[in-house]
């Protein structure tokens, strides 16, 4: 650890405490406190201490608490739901779709970590045996956002874990109570303390902690200026990092796609979980063939959807997740309209309590505006006209960002073709976006680097040792 660490996490300040709003109320819903300095050094000792055993746990073990960790998770899905509910603002049907996801992540590597993390043999000489094994690193710091409160960490845990690393989890400030609830997930399945740990720390005292020399390694799933915060504080400490950062998604309908499909799916894809989400649908590329029919028709599915309490069954749009967020997403488009865009439905926070803003469409989006050049966190889409599939994937790739592209059209060839022209993490025809278990995730460009799921995303936090046996 490096001089005098240790003693300044003892002598820190007791911290104050992180207040949590229901977004659809404005009400105080409960208080936690942050960690103090000797509850940073605590969690970090403990969880070092930890890694030391965990390591040598046997893979079927740790495969067996990971599923263990779904059986819970299903269990209590409705209570998790819930809490998320409250804390950000998620409607409560997506909320137990994101447990549900949870699940899913938990018994993927439960099937298939020992076959992800099976020994590699090389050609060697005669006589020799030439092999790559995979071992865990140790501490995981994990800078997680508010959006996806309990995906976002399961997608990290549920395969490093089950790898040998073990977590401390920074979540956002916003959603304490979802953190702790996840903590607690895993003590109930069986994990030993330390495995897992949720500290409640502001930003401010990330730096310091990847500093520390029992962290061996970071990753965040957030902003472009957070991500260059971590990848800059771990690249001083030369330790690795893998960056989930922000989106703005094309969605390209060709002039030969099912604007019926392209329209429904679209409105759902920058629209779920109150259209926050890195990964959502935001700029609308579409062939002026079929511009006007695929507008009608995506706004009348825009308008279509429910916005309301989001503890509701039936609602589809919740509110903001925080006033703040509302009122800067509002800047954005009030900022896009004054350069010339055009508002055709939405525009405006909703005149009632929480922070609500309508599902909301923009067209005629000028160069350089906020909604052309800058992620729009929230329910509002960028619709753009292009005479020809070249124009679309210039328009497509005109961004700093690149995580995901969706690309509709009947021709499957075609779709393809198109989609690996587009510069993204992943790109997916004739369906939305999405994360999925089996593939790995991630960006390319100022969306991030490194993969999570699937075998790439397991063996990014492990050290790829060769094994040379005469």
């Amino acid at each position: 650890m490096p001089a005098g660490l240790a003693n300044k996490w003892v002598a820190a300040d007791t911290r104050p405490a992180m207040e949590v709003v229901n977004p659809a109320t404005g009400e105080r819903i409960d208080t936690y406190e942050e960690a103090d300095g000797a509850a940073v050094e605590r969690t970090l000792a403990d969880a070092d201490a930890a890694f030391a055993e965990w390591r040598e746990r046997p893979l079927a073990d740790r495969e067996e608490l990971i599923a263990s960790a779904a059986d819970v998770l299903r269990e209590n899905k409705r209570e998790y739901a819930e809490l998320m509910t409250r804390e950000m603002g998620k409607p409560v049907s997506q909320a137990e779709s994101e447990i549900e996801k949870c699940a899913w992540v938990c018994e993927h590597y439960a099937e298939h970590a020992h076959e992800y993390l099976s020994e590699e043999h090389h050609p060697s000489p005669p006589g020799t045996e030439v092999k790559t094994v995979y071992e865990p690193l140790g501490v995981v710091l994990a800078v997680m956002p508010w959006n996806f409160p309990f995906w976002q960490v399961f997608r990290f845990l549920a395969p490093y874990l089950t790898a040998g690393n073990v977590g401390v989890l920074k979540h956002a400030s916003n959603v304490p109570g979802c953190a702790e609830a996840i903590e607690e997930i895993l003590l109930e399945a069986g994990y030993p303390e330390g495995v897992f740990q949720s500290l409640l720390v502001p930003s401010d005292r990330v730096e310091d902690i990847i500093a520390d020399d029992r962290v061996r390694a970071a990753t965040l799933t957030g902003s472009g200026p957070a991500g260059r915060a971590v990848a800059s504080a771990a690249g001083d400490e030369l330790k690795k990092t893998v960056l989930e950062l922000g989106g703005s998604d094309p969605f390209v309908v060709l002039d030969d796609a099912d604007l019926d499909a392209a329209a429904e799916t679209g409105a759902w894809a920058r629209n779920l979980n109150g259209g926050q989400s890195c990964i959502a649908a935001k700029r609308f590329v579409v062939h002026t063939a079929v511009y006007d029919d695929f507008l009608d028709r995506f706004v009348d599915e825009v308008e279509s959807l429910s916005v309301g309490d989001p503890t509701d069954e039936d609602t589809e749009v919740g509110p903001q997740a925080r006033q703040d967020l509302m009122e800067e997403l509002h800047e954005q488009v009030e900022a896009s309209v004054a350069a010339g865009a055009e508002v055709v439905t939405g525009g405006e926070p909703l005149d009632r309590e929480g922070a609500f803003y309508p599902p909301t469409v923009l067209t005629d989006v000028p160069e350089g505006c906020p909604a052309d050049t800058e992620e729009l966190f929230g329910p509002v889409a960028a619709v753009y006209e292009v005479d020809s599939e070249d124009a679309a994937v210039e328009r497509a790739n005109d961004t700093e960002f690149g995580l995901g592209a969706s690309v509709w059209t009947e021709d499957r060839e075609r779709g393809e073709r198109v989609a690996r022209r587009i510069d993204a993490g992943c790109t997916y025809v004739n369906q939305l976006t999405k994360s999925d278990p089996r593939v790995p995730f991630g960006g390319v460009k100022q969306s991030g680097y490194g993969r999570e799921l699937s075998e790439a995303g397991m063996k990014e936090f492990l050290n790829r040792k060769t094994v040379w046996i005469e």
